[in-house]
């Protein structure tokens, strides 16, 4: 089983940066797809970015492009998510997610999630 610890979260104030980092445990991660989501109170959990097994490809939602970047280091298992500009509507709790195919079953884990708040 693969364990997920995301850390980096806190109160920024609106238009600073924060980098989260998530460090898997367990597996093998230079084979896991890896990603973030977000979910804000009152709403369901929703897509950030994600990045290839070995980060040649990314995609982001329309919401974070250009402000958003995410990275991934295959020595040190961990994924980042660089948040520029940062908004108000940003706030929410990030989640670190990864899935990958063994024996052509698909598993997919969460983080246990960290709190990111902007204020005005």
């Amino acid at each position: 089983q693969v364990q997920l610890v995301e850390s980096g979260g806190g109160l920024v104030q609106a238009g600073g940066p924060l980098r989260l980092s998530c460090t898997a445990s367990g597996g093998t991660f230079r084979t896991f797809q890896m990603g973030w989501f977000r979910q804000a109170p009152g709403n369901c959990r929703r897509f950030v970015a994600a990045i290839s097994t070995i980060g040649d490809r990314t995609s982001y939602a329309d919401s974070v492009k250009g402000r958003f970047t995410i990275s991934r280091d295959n020595a040190k298992n961990t994924v980042s998510l660089q948040m520029n500009s940062l908004k108000p509507e940003d706030t929410a709790v990030y989640y670190c997610r990864v899935e990958y195919v063994n024996s052509k079953i698909t598993y997919g884990y969460w983080g246990q999630g960290t709190q990111v708040t902007v204020s005005l």
